[in-house]
């Protein structure tokens, strides 16, 4: 058995198996029951919200707490999440799973929308301050002060705590964003994959010399403009092939429950291989469940923070039911779904099968936007998990700058690895995936300890926004103005 094969077994029987699998589609469900679908029944008035403070009709953050406004942490967010993974991703799942890891994908979209909303809601709510009177939350954040401080878990909290940091902070070291990009553009223009990588780090540290608010104008301007980009070249090559949408459906329906035959350069997948990559790759895209888009929208200027949490039935929603069904159908409509080319090389040749060289070079140019966005987005995430880490100690400052200017090394050294040993782009996508399995167990299970106190927020909110149910005079919806509330009142 060779090294590729173990890596596979490890990611897909234990650290993407069943248990995981299982705890996902639970307490996803879990969530959707117990917020009485809000997502689904209220999706009309979560996207009036959205679109409100996309046209500053809402934006009212000013005087509000915060790092970045609603809309520049959800571009961030967006910016992140709708990425290589929605590129590169999707085709590698089909390539391991079949068309029917797609069905799997769709699942566990459904499903995200209301993880993403909880996790979200949550790091608002257990954000904290910093000395410089800036704030940060997500899993870390409401870990320590739900778990540990509210429900009395102090060994409990720590363990997840680490295993959430240390299994995110993996990501440093692991990183696909610039191979896959290196990848698209280097295969596109016939350059060199290692110096297509060496420019785009240059760049990416361009990027990243504005810190996380510079971070934000930027992904304000260029996150829009991707999507649009994105899905109407997708769009045009799916209608134009409309008469064989339907096999394309039936394609992914009876995959996802019978498995997929090999053909052409396809192996075959089984039924099982389906759900898990379907399962991993949705949640590697949208983030529903790992928590890291949480810790970019605990930076929003927002006064409740069910406001924010609906974001994130948005970006799920964007991400998996528009995004990445772009990439499925138009990789399953063009019929390269069975050549044997995987990972962003398949979402190109599917490109230029439907529009043509010029599709091709779209696409590309598209990946290099998208990555760009992702990455950033990364470097953020991983910011606010260090910064939990050091509290206040004497030497975060360095620290966080050394970070700051080493973030995109471990990434480029990745595919100079990959170049000279020749590593497929599909064993990178295993190792990536080893590196979600740990942050997400730990986080999951925080979340629905503490669902019960998204359930008041969310109660809260109804009666303050909606005129559903009466307003209780005595609601603190941030966790720190409750404590302050509770000391002068013991006081």
């Amino acid at each position: 058995m060779d090294i590729y094969s173990i890596i596979e077994m490890v990611v897909q029987d234990w650290i993407w198996g069943t248990p995981l699998i299982v705890i996902v589609l639970a307490i996803g469900v879990i969530f959707m029951v117990g917020s009485r679908f809000f997502p689904i029944r209220h999706f009309g008035h979560v996207m009036k919200n959205v679109i409100n403070n996309l046209t500053g009709k809402e934006d009212k953050g000013d005087g509000e707490k915060g790092l970045l406004s609603s809309i520049q942490a959800t571009a961030v967010a967006i910016g992140t999440t709708v990425g290589v993974g929605n590129i590169g991703g999707v085709a590698s799942a089909i390539v391991i799973g079949g068309p029917g890891a797609v069905f799997w994908m769709w699942v566990a979209g459904f499903l995200g929308m209301g993880l993403k909303m909880v996790e979200i809601t949550l790091a608002v709510y257990y954000r904290s301050e910093d000395l410089n009177g800036e704030v940060y939350g997500g899993p870390n954040y409401y870990m320590n002060k739900g778990l540990g401080r509210e429900m009395g878990w102090k060994h409990i909290f720590k363990i997840f705590s680490f295993l959430f940091a240390f299994g995110f902070c993996f990501t440093y070291i692991v990183s696909i964003q610039t191979y896959t990009v290196a990848e698209a553009v280097a295969n596109t223009f016939n350059w060199s994959l290692l110096v297509t990588a060496i420019v785009y780090t240059v760049i990416l540290y361009i990027m990243l010399a504005g810190g996380l608010k510079g971070l934000g104008k930027t992904a304000v301007v260029m996150v829009p403009f991707m999507c649009i980009f994105y899905l109407l070249g997708g769009l045009f090559i799916i209608f134009r092939e409309a008469s064989a949408i339907p096999e394309c459906f039936k394609l992914i329906f009876d995959g996802a429950f019978n498995g997929t035959a090999a053909l052409g350069g396809f192996g075959g997948a089984a039924f099982s291989v389906a759900i898990k990559t379907g399962m991993a790759r949705s949640v590697f895209s949208n983030e529903a469940g790992w928590g890291s888009a949480a810790m970019v929208h605990a930076t929003a200027k927002v006064d409740h923070p069910v406001k924010q949490g609906m974001f994130g039935v948005f970006e799920v929603f964007v991400d998996t039911f528009l995004i990445c069904t772009i990439t499925a159908l138009t990789i399953i409509i063009t019929g390269q779904w069975s050549s044997g080319l995987d990972g962003a090389t398949l979402t190109l040749s599917a490109f230029e099968v439907g529009l043509g060289s010029v599709g091709r070079i779209v696409l590309a140019v598209g990946i290099f936007f998208f990555g760009i966005t992702t990455s950033t987005g990364g470097y953020a995430q991983v910011e606010v998990v260090l910064r939990y880490l050091l509290g206040d100690r004497p030497l975060k400052n360095k620290i966080l700058a050394f970070y700051k200017w080493t973030f995109p090394l471990p990434s480029l050294i990745m595919v100079a690895i990959a170049v000279f040993i020749g590593m497929p782009g599909a064993y990178l996508w295993l190792i990536s995936d080893m590196s979600t399995g740990l942050p997400i167990f730990a986080n999951l299970i925080t979340i629905a300890v503490l669902f019960p106190t998204f359930l008041k927020l969310l109660k809260d909110y109804k009666a303050r926004y909606m005129g559903i149910g009466q307003i209780d005079p005595n609601m603190t919806v941030f966790y720190e103005d409750k404590v302050r509330k509770e000391r002068k009142e013991n006081a």
